[in-house]
This record gives structure tokens, sequence and C-alpha cells, in this order.
């Protein structure tokens, strides 16, 4: 059964900052009534505590639902609790305007006036500092100063002396500014917070869609050019066919070549794509990771792996990369590349882990962005989807007699290893690292030129 602390370790950077900020002011609505309400019985007696307590346990709670309501209103979940708003500011100036009158025109006596002025000095900062929850910035000045005036005109007419009244104000000036600077940077942190992690989330979608269009215009590259002479070689066939020309055959064994042709390239872009370059992904990962705030260290080289390995475990460093990024909350990773005798052993391993959220990443259907298998680049995209996971990644590590163990280590690590046997004849060889090929729109020398037009082929 999974304790407090592993939930709060399950939980992201933003999800922590919230629920730390929205049950600091629980806690507030609890000092409220602990601070106030139980001292007020030993203080003023039974009688006036039980007309004073049940109103404060009212304005606590109502403080507890408007702050709560006010950071739905700031994460962009509800509207803003303008009655709430309302509802707390009227009850917080009658309590407080209640609690003057008790100081001065109470019953008397030294306790009953304290207990009536510690009364008013923390429920109507309390107040305005939890109202400040729910407003916007520009307007919290107002509400402070609107307050403060209305404390030393409610004291003044209640009969205080002026210099009193004054005394009473400023009070409620330096603690309820206190309170509403407290309430203002909670709300710009959690802002922040919230902000950066969608400017993450951009990112990486960013990426993957970068990725496909370089896939696109490989694609474009090679298929525009050659349907384009397939098309205008197949019209010229036609046209040589209608008038009994011999040629319509060699123009037809011609359109033949370049179907193949075509065939051929793209199986070769679709293979440069499909292959992952293992020290582009070793250097796109640390890049990737150190951009989004995790202190990311890569170790080894992939220097004179072969072509087949290089790709596997690209794969790998891929994977656990979006894995760090998207299921966790990591601090630290580290990737070591390292040689074991006749095998080379991958290692990530990562802190701040959900655990259940990375072991899941690898499960059939597991939920993510689907994305096609892609290059360098594309590994700094979130892509779970079909191919791609734990399942996935022993698939490809299995096409060369690899292995891969993933899971938990200690108490806050996720560790993947993966494992590859070395063929005998490549522990020196520095092979070229597989990288996608490049196409240009220019027709190569193979290619037939393209006909000007088909009258002129045909003549007339």
């Amino acid at each position: 059964m999974r304790g407090p602390g592993a939930w709060w370790r399950a939980q992201s950077t933003p999800a922590k900052v919230e629920t730390y900020t929205r049950w600091s002011f629980h806690v507030f609505a609890l000092v409220e009534v602990t601070a106030i309400g139980l001292p007020a019985f030993g203080q003023v007696g039974a009688p006036l505590a039980l007309w004073l307590f049940p109103p404060l346990v009212v304005h606590a709670l109502l403080g507890s639902v408007t702050s709560s309501r006010a950071l739905d209103w700031t994460c962009g979940r509800r509207e803003q609790p303008v009655r709430l708003l309302a509802a707390l500011g009227v009850l917080t100036a009658l309590l407080g305007i209640g609690a003057l009158a008790v100081s001065e025109h109470g019953p008397g006596g030294e306790d009953i006036d304290t207990a009536a002025g510690t009364f008013f000095v923390v429920v109507v900062p309390f107040g305005i500092g939890m109202m400040a929850l729910g407003m916007r910035r520009r307007r919290i000045p107002a509400l402070l100063g609107g307050l403060v005036a209305g404390t030393w005109a409610a004291a003044f007419l209640i009969g205080r002396p002026a210099a009193t009244a004054a005394a009473t104000a400023l009070a409620v000036l330096v603690i309820g500014g206190f309170l509403c600077f407290t309430s203002m940077f909670s709300v710009w942190l959690l802002n922040a917070v919230l902000e950066l992690d969608a400017a993450r989330e951009t990112r990486t979608r960013l990426a993957v869609a970068e990725e496909r269009l370089r896939f696109g215009r490989d694609l474009h590259d090679v298929m525009g050019r050659n349907l384009a002479v397939i098309a205008l070689k197949s019209e010229l066939a036609v046209q040589l066919a209608r008038r009994e020309r011999p040629e319509a055959v060699e123009q037809m064994i011609e359109v033949q070549r370049i179907a193949h042709e075509s065939q051929r390239e793209v199986r070769e872009v679709v293979r440069g794509y499909r292959e992952a370059d293992l020290g582009a992904e070793l250097s796109g990962a640390q890049g990737v990771l150190t951009a989004a705030g995790v202190d990311c260290t890569v170790t080894g080289s992939a220097t004179g792996l072969p072509p087949a390995v290089q790709s596997a475990l690209g794969w790998v460093v891929r994977e656990a990369t979006t894995n760090v990024l998207r299921h966790g909350d990591a601090r630290r990773c580290r990737v070591s590349l390292e040689p074991a005798g006749t095998h080379v052993v991958l290692t990530v391993e990562n802190d701040g882990v959900d655990r259940g959220a990375q072991e899941r990443a690898g499960e059939p259907g597991a939920p993510g962005e689907e994305v096609p298998d892609g290059g360098p680049s594309a590994g700094r995209g979130p892509q779970l989807g079909g191919g791609s996971g734990l399942a996935g990644l022993r698939e490809r590590l299995a096409a060369v007699a690899g292995t891969l163990e993933a899971g938990p280590v200690d108490s806050d690590l996720f560790r993947v290893v993966a494992e590859v046997p070395l063929p005998p004849s490549s522990p020196s060889t520095s092979p070229a690292r597989s990288r996608p090929r490049k196409y240009s729109s220019k027709p190569s020398p193979s290619s037939p030129p393209v006909p000007r037009s088909v009258s002129e082929e045909v003549g007339s």
C-alpha cells in the first residue's frame, strides 16, 4: 500500500505547488479558529464566547472555501468567485465592527477587551488576505486601502479616540498588507509554475511537429520529381501508342524503371528515419533534459559500435529520455555507455520518479502521444505510441540479441539497463553513423530528364 510520501513523490511539480498553496490557506482558517475561538472561552467566559465562536467558525469556513475557489479560478478551472468574495468581505466587516463595539461598549474587563482586540486584529486581516487570492492584482491595493479607511472610520464612530482609531487602522494595514503580499506571491508562483509546465509540453510537441515536417519534406523531395517524370512519360507513351509508334514500349519500360527507383528511394528515406543515431541521441538527451531543468550527465561514446547496435541503443536513450520528461519530476539523470567484455551496456538512471507511470509506459496501449518513428529530434517529444515503450524497446533489442531491464531501485530511482552483445569482428572499427539520407529537389544524374512537353517528343 502506498503511503503519503509515495503519493507526494508521484505528483508533478505544478501539482505539488498547487497542493502546498491550497493547504497553506486552509491552515490559515484553522489557525483563525484555534488562535481566537478556543482561548476566548477562558478569557471572556462561556456566555460571550458562545456568541463569538459560531460567527468565527463561519468566517473561517467561508474563507477556506473562498480561497479554494479562488485558486481554482487562478488555475483556469472556474469562474471568478465574485459572490463568495462579496460574502466574505461583508462578513469580515460585520465581525470587525462587532469586535470593536464589544471592546468599547461591552461588559468591561481587561480580558474581554484583549479578546475583542485579538478577534479584530486576526479576523479582519485574514479576511483581506483570503479575498486577495480571488482578485486581480491591480485591485488588491484598493481593497486594502478601503478596509483600512473603513477600520479607522468605524473605530472613530464607535467612540475610540482618533489616535487609538489610527493605531487600529495601522495594525490592519500592516498585518493585512503582509497577508495580501503573501496571497499575491502565492498566486504569482503558482502561475509561473503552470506556465513553465505548459511551455515544456509545448516544446515537446513542437519537436514532434518539426520531425514530421522534416519527414514530409524528404518524401516530397523524393516523390515529387519522380512522380512528375512518371506522369509525363506515361502521357508520352499513350500518345506514341495511339500513333502505333514502337517507342511507346521503351517509354513504359522507362516508367517501370523510375517506379522501381522511387520505391527504393522511399525505402531509404523510411530506413534512415527509423534508425536512431546513438551519438546524436546521447547529445540530444543531455540537451533536452538540461533545458528542462534536469542535471544530466552523459558518459561514454558511440564510436566503434556497429550501426545496428547504435540504432537499437539509440532508441533506448530516446524512450528513456521521454519517460524522464513525462513520468516524473526528476532533478538528476545519469546516462552511461560502457563496454563490458563482449557486450556494451547502456544505463539510464533518474530520480524523482512516478514509478507507476514510468512502468506503465512500457505496457501495450499505454497512453501517450502517437508519433511515427523518428530521428534524433523526434526523441525529444512524447512518443509512447505503437512501437515505443519498454515493450517496443525489448523487441528492437531482441533483433540484435540484446536484453532490457527497467524498474525502480532504492527509494526514489528508476533505472533502465540495456545490454547488447558485440559482433566478434567489430571491436576497433569505427563505422560511419547512420543518418537519414538528405534528398535534393534537383534531378540526379541517373534520373531521366523531364521532357519539356509531350508534343516535342512525339513530333508532328
